[in-house]
């Protein structure tokens, strides 16, 4: 019973970090380019001051979760497990991508006033639009992996699934288990 909590929790925290990048790209990434300096500083900073904490803890919360329901997963060979380790790297990858490089960008934000943009800031913006949806990708492929990892039958749930089927005489006439 532990391991489906643990295994739920890690669902319902990769898939509200999955959320937060998603809905920004969907609603906003996508025609960020369109918006004036002022408004790009103002949704910027809006934005940054409403997700900034929440993901502070979301992240490293939905990363060792997944860690611990990896832990747990009883079949350490199985395809399941390597779909969970897959989920857990590419969360992984998704924390890199924002703290190395979204979040000095978020910084830069932060502190810019329309006065005192740089030069290259449409720069810096594409270099965040471009990176915003690099680990979108990398966190929808997470919660999907980790997902899959959990939904895919055991081993032995597919051994029973088929003995219910076709019973002892589906092995004996060659069918096989896949």
């Amino acid at each position: 019973m532990t391991n489906r909590i643990v295994q739920f929790t890690g669902i319902m925290l990769a898939a509200l970090v999955t959320g937060v990048f998603w809905g920004t790209w969907f609603t906003l990434t996508r025609s960020l380019d369109s918006f004036s300096a002022a408004e790009f500083l103002h949704i910027g900073k809006t934005i940054i001051a409403n997700v900034a904490l929440p993901m502070r803890v979301l992240m490293p919360a939905s990363l060792l979760v997944m860690l611990w329901a990896i832990w747990l997963y009883p079949a350490k060979h199985s395809t399941g497990f390597y779909l969970l380790l897959a989920g857990f790297m590419l969360m992984l990858a998704t924390l890199l991508i924002t703290l190395l490089v979204e979040v000095p960008i978020d910084n830069d934000i932060r502190r810019w006033t329309v006065e005192t943009l740089p030069v290259d800031w449409e720069s810096k913006r594409l270099t965040w639009k471009h990176f915003h949806a690099l680990r979108t990708l990398t966190s929808v492929a997470a919660l999907s992996a980790f997902l899959w990892g959990i939904l895919l039958p055991s081993g032995r749930a597919r051994r029973e699934a088929f003995l219910e089927i076709h019973g002892a005489a589906g092995q004996r006439e060659g069918h096989r288990l896949s």
